[in-house]
């Protein structure tokens, strides 16, 4: 852990104390982070100084150490973080042993899962989970975290349909309380970036969810089903 609170990483997280995690802590500077040998998993304090963390953060993904990174966060600080920070996931301070453990584990295991395929391709949309950078015909497209888990999420199985109910699941997780339409609106940000030629990457299947498919000339294209 990185970080510059005085009380240390068990005052950042007190959950720490009940887990047998072997626990190293560097201060928070980006200088630091190439020494870092062997990590299993990083994890930045993002709770003061956010233009630190972001600099660490940065480093971390474009360090050869290569390993997943977890940003801890107070809830002032949310509206603030950028996927461009390079993180795989955030929390908040007072998480439980339980989550905090979960949250470990499923960083450490997508982290191995996607090692061997770090990038997606579905026509002339890259998604390249290494830099977490999304370019459709070359030019990256400037997205937030949830807009880049999204795609990432689509861009996986070209032509599945994701229910709202399931990208919920798979990109805000089990415990968030806002209503579906929080994905049409997401959708609706995405095509925007897009652009006009290229909105049809992500198709409306009426009544159940949205879907990312492979392009093909307008003339051959379906009506636009779109409903939001």
């Amino acid at each position: 852990m990185l970080t510059d609170r005085a009380s240390g990483a068990k005052g950042l997280l007190p959950s720490l104390e009940f887990l047998a995690h072997t626990l190293d802590e560097v201060p928070l500077d980006p200088g630091r982070v190439t020494g870092l040998q062997h990590v299993d998993v990083v994890v930045v304090d993002a709770t003061g100084d956010l233009r630190e963390a972001m600099s660490v953060c940065r480093r971390v993904t474009t360090h050869e150490l290569r390993c997943p990174l977890l940003l801890v966060a107070g809830e002032a600080s949310l509206a603030a973080l950028k996927v461009t920070w390079g993180f795989d996931d955030w929390m908040l301070p007072g998480v439980s042993p339980g989550e905090l453990e979960t949250r470990l584990r499923l960083v450490a295991d997508r982290a191995a899962r996607d090692a061997s395929e770090p990038t997606a391709e579905v026509g002339d949309l890259v998604v390249d989970e290494d830099s977490y950078q999304v370019r459709l015909r070359g030019r990256p497209l400037d997205l937030t975290y949830k807009e880049f888990e999204l795609i990432k999420a689509m861009a996986g199985h070209p032509n599945r349909v994701f229910t709202r109910e399931l990208l919920l699941q798979e990109v805000w997780g089990y415990d968030y309380y806002g209503g579906s339409r929080t994905v049409d609106v997401h959708v609706r940000r995405l095509r925007a970036k897009f652009g006009p030629e290229h909105e049809q990457l992500i198709q409306t299947v009426r009544g159940v969810g949205y879907k990312l498919v492979h392009p093909r000339p307008r003339a051959d294209a379906p009506g636009d089903d779109r409903d939001d």
